[in-house]
């Protein structure tokens, strides 16, 4: 360990991959990213390029490293933190996956999640992994991979294919195939995994008829899992920590206390709320959670989901061409001194938390000749502040207590007006940390901890606020807009049946 001092966050997500180097004193040295293309070979099927996963995180490494000026050699851990229901498959001898990984929202497996149901079988996972059955988890997509692609099914029962979300993709190209293994965040996504036993459950996977031999070891969220073979970084370098992203940005946030919540605005919108050593059920539509194990011991969260959040501001980008670069939607939103009484509900691949209808789709409504398109992308704006408080709502509801405050992070959390018009919705003030890159950071914090380079008790002061919202908008005006909002809903649900 001689010389190496810095550690190496990767942090796969759904648009691209980031790599950032920590210094021993938690500070960001350098960070590199590079997009990730999408796919969408039907309507609501969504899909990534496994190959690219990896390629576009090699060339993060090597820009963060660049960035940060440091060699490989000075790395003394990594840390994983990924985009968490994407599943994969790929063959254990030679790693070729067999078909592009499917996206966490991809839609393609409603009809089996509806199926399910009409067995009879959802109380039975809700109450053992404590999610709902719908497309966005890992399990019905695996059942789809075994099915659709051929020989797929034949060859798993042999032992011959493995099964990874893209924490394990990424843990197997770094080990030289050497390890397959996960964390219990990230297998607690896939609708196979017993949240309170942890540990894959056979009733579960023969409901999905999915063979246990395709999934992976799952250890501590911090610990070693495995160590890098000579390639895209020098053989020897620990892998220490993985979580999924959402519970990284809660680790990150340093919400280590049941009881702290934050709020992250990436390609989606997730509320984490620490709940302690105790899973609680939901009756409102959220999801209970591993948010990470450490030192024997494992926490939980209540989760609310929210599929489109940033990612409509790329759709602006990219779909409309109603802006050049993603940034330019604050200048544009706030040129405009409202919508003109525009709603954009972005149910582009269905709705999450806390409505939960894979068949919702994406809306517009209230258009009259005097929309432009500054008014479009203030509702698109406007609407993931409305979707973050249809989440927020629920949890209150849940928990019992009111939010005192949200802390924020994400891409998207860089946008004042964003940050300003949520603190506005919900009635409280948003908290801005000076590093929004927590997801990153969080698996950069869990990667020092299972190397023995950090304690826990010492993260929570490395913590620091960058900007405080305090909330500015009349109670008439909120409640309208909101009512506004709940209407739109309305109209854009069950859409793809309909």
């Amino acid at each position: 360990m001689t010389g190496r001092r810095f550690v190496l966050a990767l942090d796969q997500g759904t648009t691209g991959s980031r790599a950032m180097v920590v210094d021993p004193e938690g500070a960001v040295r350098g960070s590199g990213y590079l997009e990730l293309r999408q796919h969408f070979p039907r309507p609501g099927w969504v899909e990534h390029d496994a190959e690219e996963i990896w390629d576009t995180t090699v060339g993060a490494i090597r820009r963060a490293l660049a960035a940060a000026r440091i060699t490989a050699a000075e790395i003394a851990a990594i840390g994983i933190t990924n985009q968490r229901e994407t599943a994969m498959l790929w063959e254990r001898a030679s790693g070729r996956p067999v078909h592009r990984a499917i996206v966490w929202q991809c839609r393609r497996t409603a009809p089996l999640c509806e199926r399910l149901k009409e067995e009879g079988t959802e109380l039975i996972f809700q109450g053992k992994t404590g999610l709902v059955l719908d497309p966005y988890f890992s399990g019905t997509k695996i059942r789809w991979l075994l099915d659709e692609v051929p020989g797929a099914r034949s060859r798993a029962a042999r032992g011959e294919l493995a099964f990874g979300t893209v924490d394990s993709w990424l843990l197997w190209r770094l080990t030289g195939g050497a390890v397959h293994a996960t964390d219990p965040s990230n297998a607690s996504r896939t609708l196979c995994f017993d949240i309170r036993a942890l540990r894959w459950d056979d009733e579960l996977c023969r409901m999905l008829d999915v063979p246990m031999s395709v999934f992976p070891a799952v250890k501590p969220s911090a610990g070693v899992f495995g160590e890098t073979a000579a390639g895209a970084l020098p053989a020897g370098i620990p892998i220490t920590g993985i979580a999924g992203d959402q519970q990284a940005a809660l680790f990150g946030q340093c919400c280590f206390e049941a009881g702290s919540a934050k709020n992250t605005y990436g390609t989606g919108c997730f509320v984490l709320l620490n709940t302690g050593t105790t899973p609680i059920a939901s009756a409102h539509g959220l999801l209970t959670t591993v948010a990470w194990q450490l030192d024997g011991a494992t926490t939980y969260a209540l989760e609310g989901s929210v599929f489109i959040g940033g990612a409509v501001v790329q759709w602006l980008r990219d779909g409309l061409g109603v802006i050049a670069q993603a940034a330019e939607s604050e200048a544009l939103a706030t040129s405009v001194e409202d919508t003109g009484g525009v709603y954009l509900v972005p149910a582009f691949t269905g709705l999450g938390a806390p409505h939960w209808d894979p068949y919702a789709r994406g809306l517009v409504i209230g258009l009259t000749r005097g929309t432009t398109r500054a008014h479009i992308a203030r509702a698109a704006l406007e609407a993931i502040a409305y979707q973050n408080r249809d989440v927020l709502d629920a949890m209150a509801r849940e928990s019992g207590a009111p939010l005192r405050a949200l802390r924020v992070d994400g891409g998207a959390a860089a946008n004042n007006f964003l940050c300003q018009f949520q603190a506005d919705v919900l009635q409280v003030e948003v908290l801005r940390p000076a590093v929004t890159e927590t997801t990153a950071m969080g698996a950069a914090f869990l990667a020092g901890v299972g190397a023995g380079l950090w304690k826990v008790e010492a993260l929570a002061a490395r913590w620091q606020l960058e900007r405080r919202f305090a909330p500015s908008l009349e109670s008439t005006a909120r409640d309208a807009g909101y009512t506004g909002w709940l209407r739109a809903v309305e109209r854009a649900r069950g859409w793809a049946v309909s």
